[in-house]
């Protein structure tokens, strides 16, 4: 068995969709014998982790599976290998840097919560 990682596209629609397109993009792990496994189990999971619910103010909220947008072997599983990498344009550099140092110090205060209480 060999493990691959994909990435599978979701749009959410909320209420009467009358608003900006919202897609979420999930990277997961997969684990099969090849390449055409990797393919139909991750389109398995997309499909079967479609959902529909009411949110909190009773809209109707849609999550569906577009497809399978990408999916690559892993050769080795190794502490510090990349998984996944994207190049990202951004219209306002600074704006980026600054969500994404903000970000990082949100996942510290909420990792250092988490961690357990040294004696």
């Amino acid at each position: 068995m060999k493990w691959y990682i994909s990435k599978l596209i979701y749009r959410i629609v909320c209420g009467d969709g009358a608003h900006t397109p919202q897609f979420d993009e999930q990277l997961r792990l997969i684990e099969a014998v090849d390449l055409l496994q990797a393919y139909h189990k991750a389109r398995y999971i997309g499909k079967s982790e479609e959902d529909n619910f009411f949110n909190q103010v009773n809209k109707p909220v849609c999550w569906k599976f577009i497809d399978i947008a990408e999916l690559q072997p892993l050769d080795k599983l190794v502490d510090g290998a990349e998984v996944y990498s994207r190049i990202a344009e951004e219209d306002d550099g600074e704006s980026y840097i600054r969500f994404i140092k903000l970000r990082s110090a949100h996942l510290l205060e909420t990792a250092s919560y988490a961690a357990p209480a040294l004696n």
